[in-house]
């Protein structure tokens, strides 16, 4: 991560190139889906890019509210709501691996600081 001196060295200008007019959907239950519109900086629609789509839950944990993401491979809102409860469970099962490699890296590093006599 890159640390910055002061507010001055970050840069904030937007990329004219790559906007997105952004859709949100949701079921108020599950999760919701983002339906990302390219447009053109005068925010006309820009024809020669594709629409994306996002899908975001979240899963309760002791510490609260985790979220999940992942990019739907769809090419319209109907096949995003199929396509949803796979990249779901997917996301899920990679944040989870991830997490266990982070316990496990940490818990190394715990071990490691430990001195026993006599070794």
């Amino acid at each position: 991560m890159k640390n910055f001196a002061s507010l001055d060295d970050i840069d904030f200008t937007l990329d004219p190139q790559n906007l997105y007019l952004e859709e949100n959907f949701t079921d108020l239950k599950v999760g919701s889906i983002r339906r990302l519109v390219p447009v053109r900086a005068d925010g006309s629609r820009d024809t020669g890019r594709t629409e994306m789509f996002v899908g975001t839950t979240q899963m309760m944990t002791n510490e609260g509210p985790l979220p999940v993401q992942a990019q739907l491979m769809a090419n319209n809102m109907q096949e995003a709501l199929q396509v949803f409860p796979t990249a779901m469970r997917q996301a899920t099962a990679e944040m989870l691996r991830e997490l266990e490699q982070l316990q496990q890296r940490m818990k190394t590093e715990q071990d490691s600081r430990i001195i026993v006599p006599g070794r």
